[in-house]
């Protein structure tokens, strides 16, 4: 089977590349090739994506010492939250705690005080704004500050930092791994003094935090702390912004949402089905560690799959009429934070910030519109506009 080029091609602000649907329909378990490292298996359809999500015979921890179909020349591997159970159970109950539904839902008020603040002061300072750089970045950024204890007026220092992190092409392998490291460092540095010093924060609370007498290593803290800082913060922003754009281009739903906002729980689901929010598909791909059957034919041991999570979210078998946004819809069991045991532990805390987010701008703004074409990052793993002014 000849390997098609992936991904394949470019695409304008949220479209869903057609290719994705034609693969859904007639070649569910397709061959592609990345620019660098071995061919894989795309997966399209939902029920293969979630199975593969959530099978034990499928390895992400493989990923750290195999040749990864990937974009860039540097095998970058595994990241910690990647291991496979029962490392990952061990690193997923440490940080429990601080993503339950009832702690998220303490956060909520403070949350909402935010929101109000930042439009106060897009409202003094009067349109035109930008939206990301005035409300969708800050919002969750001072969230995902305030709960790890990363000091938010660092945020010019380390903003910068963290896009190395969700970046696929938009830097070098080189500028990534420098300003990975120095990332590094400066995380290493706020949990020495939070051992010296303990404050109410998660930070503080891994750095004691101990699994049945087993300790994390101050590695193991780092890296943690960069993954939640950057999935956390930068995801999120992305998806307010997606979010607020998708509302403005179907202003019959945003409608929808202020003559009734008990939907907002709802909409929220809908908007993180609907939008292909990845660049490409997972990053990493998983291993088979023995043969299984998929709908689109048999992946042999040994074998890489990418999982096309937001083609699932588009397929009919599962969703109706997927192409259609439609706030009211029963959109639960999409696979955007994934599925399984390493189904995104902050889905929560993302969920209660773009609720707050919409709820609040929806509200001030009825009249909410963009006031010039938007600009689209690239290169990114999360897609999401770049600049995106409106007016009111």
């Amino acid at each position: 089977m000849i390997a098609r080029s992936y991904p394949f091609g470019p695409v304008n602000g949220l479209d869903l590349d057609p290719t994705y649907g034609r693969l859904r329909d007639s070649e569910p378990l397709a061959r592609v090739k990345l620019p660098y490292g071995k061919e894989g298996w795309l997966l399209t359809r939902y029920d293969d994506v979630r199975l593969v999500l959530g099978d034990a015979r499928f390895s992400l921890a493989e990923a750290a010492v195999r040749d990864t179909p990937r974009m860039g020349p540097q095998r970058m591997g595994a990241i910690l939250t990647d291991l496979d159970p029962p490392d990952h159970t061990r690193l997923r109950r440490l940080l429990a705690h601080a993503f339950t539904v009832h702690r998220v839902e303490q956060l909520r008020a403070n949350a909402e005080r935010l929101a109000d603040e930042l439009l106060d002061d897009m409202e003094k300072a009067g349109p035109p704004a930008d939206l990301v750089t005035a409300y969708a970045v800050p919002l969750p950024g001072l969230m995902i500050c305030d709960l790890l204890g990363v000091p938010y007026e660092d945020r010019d220092h380390f903003q910068d930092l963290v896009a190395a992190f969700m970046s696929v092409t938009a830097m070098t392998d080189d500028e990534k791994m420098a300003r990975l490291g120095e990332l590094a460092g400066y995380l290493a540095g706020l949990a020495e003094q939070r051992r010296e010093h303990p404050e109410d924060d998660l930070i503080s609370a891994l750095v004691v935090a101990r699994e049945e007498g087993d300790r994390l290593t101050a590695e193991e803290l780092v890296q943690l702390t960069v993954l939640l800082l950057g999935a956390g913060y930068d995801s999120t922003a992305a998806h307010i912004a997606n979010s607020v754009y998708t509302l403005l281009r179907f202003p019959d739903q945003a409608e929808l949402l202020r003559a009734d906002p008990g939907l907002m729980p709802g909409a929220v689901e809908e908007l993180l089905r609907w939008i292909p929010a990845q660049e490409i598909s997972d990053i990493l791909p998983r291993y088979a560690l023995e043969d299984v059957e998929l709908s689109g034919g048999t992946v042999k041991a040994g074998e890489p799959v990418l999982l096309a999570k937001h083609a699932a979210n588009r397929d009919p078998r599962r969703y109706p009429d997927p192409d259609r946004f439609d706030v009211t819809r029963d959109a639960k069991g999409h696979l955007t934070f994934g599925h399984g045991p390493h189904h995104c532990i902050g889905a929560q805390l993302a969920r209660m910030d773009v609720q707050v987010a919409l709820t609040a701008i929806l509200t001030r703004f009825p009249g909410l519109r963009l006031a010039e074409d938007v600009r689209w990052r690239t290169g990114m793993a999360m897609r999401g506009p770049l600049e995106m002014q409106v007016a009111w």
